[in-house]
């Protein structure tokens, strides 16, 4: 069994030269929604994975407060 750590798993899904691409809409998205650094993170990684059209993905999460931000950012959110 392994943990997959979220920067270990962006670039599987994600082709770009460095995972930085994910720090602006985090740092956005922590200033908007009452967010801990890392589910920003998360949240703006989906984001640039939507290519910042979130109408288009289907995110999965049982965090509450991430789920509540990633719907008011236009996500589909299943499992909350």
């Amino acid at each position: 069994m392994r943990f997959w750590d979220t920067s270990a798993l962006l670039p599987l899904f994600v082709a770009e030269k460095e995972t930085a691409r994910a720090r602006r809409p985090a740092e956005r998205l922590v200033s908007v929604h009452p967010l801990r650094a890392a589910d920003a993170v998360q949240l703006g990684a989906a984001l640039v994975a939507a290519d910042l059209d979130p109408a288009g993905l289907e995110l999965v999460t049982f965090d509450e407060r991430l789920a509540t931000a990633a719907e008011k950012e236009g996500f589909s959110v299943l499992g909350a």
